[in-house]
């Protein structure tokens, strides 16, 4: 039976020698040289992966433990590629986006990708709102207890959002000015729950991240743990490492 393989990532030569990495199914990671790329895989069991937690997981500590060994240059690639042979891959990838992919390995040499995301508590922030806008919570407790209208339920359900998103959008600022300036390049993600309101990744140098890490730390002073700030460090460059396919 003829083999397909499961794709990680893509490095310019020179790449990693002996490598002893374990990727999914608990294969073995190797490298293939296609049109001068470097290409990081192994043998693929199926033909697709589900995208269970322990897969992603797998797939994105295969790119880290790379970087970790020092070949920080890389190109992942999103969870999920499988190739039935490398001809395809040459005719659908590095033959065609070969000169894009050069151009991000140069976007991308000595800098890393960090993530921030924040998330809140929209209950007590309400609570909140309420208890610092007092006109507001003047003109919603008179209309408890009455039979609304459909207008007057969308008025004070506007007036309610208009002011959160205002404090929402108060907080996101606080990270855009403190750490945009940092970044090479930021890219805002969607929202992934309700209580998220912030998901971004910054391209920053290698060597400004412990600074980077500081501003971090001190928002959180400055909003006095109010907010919950998740910060990945250390990551592979998955925001930054976009191909644009043109028409």
């Amino acid at each position: 039976m003829k083999s397909s393989f499961y794709v990680y990532g893509i490095l310019l030569p020179p790449g990693p020698q002996n490598l002893s990495l374990q990727g999914l199914d608990k294969e073995a990671v190797n490298i293939k040289i296609v049109d001068g790329f470097e290409v990081l895989y192994s043998i693929a069991k199926q033909e697709r992966y589900l995208a269970s937690r322990r897969n992603l997981i797998t797939h994105e500590k295969v790119l880290e433990l790379l970087m970790e060994a020092g070949y920080r240059n890389v190109l992942p690639m999103q969870f999920g590629l499988v190739v039935s042979d490398w001809e395809k891959l040459s005719q659908q990838l590095t033959q065609p986006f070969g000169t894009a992919m050069k151009e991000i390995f140069a976007k991308l040499e000595n800098n890393r990708e960090v993530g921030i995301k924040v998330y809140w508590e929209p209950d007590t922030e309400i609570q909140k709102l309420f208890a610092e806008n007092q006109e507001l919570k003047t003109q919603r407790d008179s209309l408890v207890g009455q039979n609304l209208s459909m207008d007057q339920v969308v008025q004070i359900g506007q007036a309610i959002e208009e002011e959160m998103n205002s404090r929402k959008q108060g907080i996101i600022q606080i990270f855009q000015t403190t750490l945009n300036q940092m970044a090479i390049e930021v890219v805002e993600n969607e929202l992934q729950t309700e209580k998220m309101i912030y998901n971004a990744a910054y391209l920053i140098p290698w060597e400004k991240e412990a600074e980077f890490a500081e501003k971090v730390e001190a928002i959180d002073g400055q909003l006095e743990g109010k907010f919950t700030i998740r910060y990945n460090s250390f990551t592979a460059p998955f925001n930054f490492a976009q191909i644009e396919q043109k028409d």
